[in-house]
């Protein structure tokens, strides 16, 4: 009996290692498989970016095709800026009964954002070891943002539009060591952002470093359209950079400026210019070919109105339809520009700033002592982060440092972020639109007010900078800017969108 039962169990080990050994036989047929549907059943899985080569105001299709139905997959993008920094966006989707994935109508299920957004690969970058995305991820130290993705559009004396989308939950992690709260800013306007794009199995994060990449594409973003010309200006002291549009003209145009960050960004005009616009990006303080003190604001009003008359007497340029935009502390120079200088620019645009000067001026023009506003009135956060946004409060403007608003004669269109942490544009808003209406002339004002958009309203599908490094002398300051991924994002969509109409209704008709 003792001898039946040996066999009997020694018969079901057999067994079971022989089930053990089917059971793996199978595992390995089933992997084996999988590398056959690959490589001969079907076409290898593809992804296609289309254009692979656009300005990056153009959106593009990102399309995967030959994979398996229903299947869970991440896309990721990536690209190294000027600083050699990595940034990168991933969502995960699944895939169609057809075995496609779609950006332009396949929802995002998670990772840098969630829902439709067919340009959320390039929005949605963030510095590596940085990533804003839906709050099942985990972190070490992280910032919790109830995001609402709503475009709800307010237009001072025309139609009030609504677009609203779902409420996100995000969340913002970051990575130890990690150099974050960096500001993507391009450099080198004659050379593209290189993205890389790929599709994976599964869903993942970049950082688990996935070992198989399905496909992949490769997607060229530029700022100059092929045929438009940069020059540098060095003339009569005015610095600057003209971008002219292809062809023999003459052209409407732009005067460019900027903020006291100061230096001379050209990337705005380089878009202006390949939308058929000559646009002149202005330098006016912190730049090597300025005279004076770095910091200070050296050059006074004979400056600017030099630098629009530059513009307006250029030989490929419509003389009668010129305009200016300005953001922050370019909102003010703007405004001043148009009021005091005898100028007529056709149309102003400003991007959250102030009405008033907010640098104490040393004497009746535009000169400054420092780019520094009065430091009584900077506030921190909980972080440490500055903002300024107190210092461009009215009753903390002395008198004389209004400007006399009642003296533009040309339409203006204001664009307001409702999370602007930087600038009291509200105030802006409020004392343009009064004085305006009290000398009968309501009719030239628009403002575009967007809630959950921060300060730092730029070009569509640029990510996103809530928070910054100012300086790093004489000690290391971070600046808050404001906004919220997603509404930001639509924001600056729209915004583009509206400012490019608004142009071709004041500078072209």
């Amino acid at each position: 009996m003792l001898r039946v039962r040996k066999i009997q169990q020694h018969t079901v080990l057999k067994l079971i290692q022989c089930f053990t050994l089917q059971r793996r036989q199978t595992s390995l047929h089933h992997a084996v498989g999988a590398v056959q549907w690959l490589s001969r059943n079907r076409p290898a899985p593809l992804l296609t970016a289309a254009p692979v080569r656009a300005i990056v105001d153009e959106p593009i299709s990102i399309k995967g095709q030959f994979l398996p139905p229903y299947s869970p997959v991440t896309l990721c993008a990536r690209l190294h800026c000027e600083d050699g920094d990595l940034w990168e966006a991933f969502a995960h989707y699944n895939t169609k009964a057809d075995g496609t994935v779609n950006l332009t109508r396949d929802h995002s299920v998670g990772g840098s954002y969630l829902g439709c957004e067919p340009m959320g690969l390039f929005w949605g970058l963030r510095p590596y070891g940085e990533r804003e995305g839906p709050r099942t991820q985990s972190c070490q130290k992280s910032e919790v943002y109830s995001v609402q993705r709503s475009l709800s559009l307010t237009i001072r004396g025309c139609k009030v539009l609504n677009a609203l989308e779902k409420s996100k939950n995000m969340i913002l992690t970051y990575e130890p060591g990690i150099r974050s709260f960096h500001r993507l800013r391009k450099k080198n306007i004659e050379t593209s952002y290189v993205v890389h794009i790929s599709l994976w199995d599964g869903h993942v994060s970049p950082s688990e470093r996935p070992s198989t990449e399905l496909a992949a594409v490769t997607a060229e973003r530029w700022f100059m359209a092929p045929g438009v010309r940069r020059i540098e200006i060095r003339q009569n002291g005015i610095v600057g950079t003209l971008f002219l549009p292809p062809g023999p003209g003459l052209f409407p145009a732009m005067l460019d400026l900027w903020g006291v960050g100061g230096g001379l960004p050209e990337y705005r005009s380089a878009l202006f210019a390949s939308r058929g616009y000559a646009s002149l990006s202005l330098a006016y303080m912190k730049h090597i070919d300025l005279p004076g003190p770095f910091h200070c604001l050296t050059v006074g009003d004979s400056y600017f109105k030099s630098a629009f008359q530059l513009l307006q007497e250029h030989h490929q340029v419509c003389a009668d339809r010129v305009g200016i935009i300005g953001l922050s502390y370019g909102v003010y120079l703007t405004l001043r520009i148009a009021t005091q200088f005898g100028v007529k620019p056709s149309c102003l645009i400003c991007v959250n700033g102030p009405a008033v000067n907010i640098m104490k001026s040393t004497g009746g023009d535009s000169r400054t002592q420092d780019s520094d506003s009065d430091p009584q009135y900077w506030t921190y956060d909980h972080q440490g982060y500055v903002t300024f946004k107190e210092v461009s409060r009215l009753h903390n403007i002395c008198p004389g440092s209004r400007l006399k608003l009642e003296n533009i004669t040309c339409p203006l269109m204001y664009i307001l972020g409702e999370d602007d942490l930087n600038t009291s544009s509200v105030e802006s808003v409020n004392l343009i639109e009064e004085t305006l209406r009290a000398a009968g002339k309501s009719h030239l004002f628009t403002c575009l007010s967007y809630p959950g958009a921060g300060h730092l309203i730029e070009p569509p599908y640029t990510p996103l900078a809530r928070t910054s490094l100012w300086r790093v002398k004489p000690i290391k300051m971070m600046v808050a800017w404001g906004g919220h991924v997603s509404p930001h994002a639509a924001a600056q969509e729209d915004a583009w969108r509206n400012i490019q109409e608004f142009m071709e209704n004041n500078l072209r008709q």
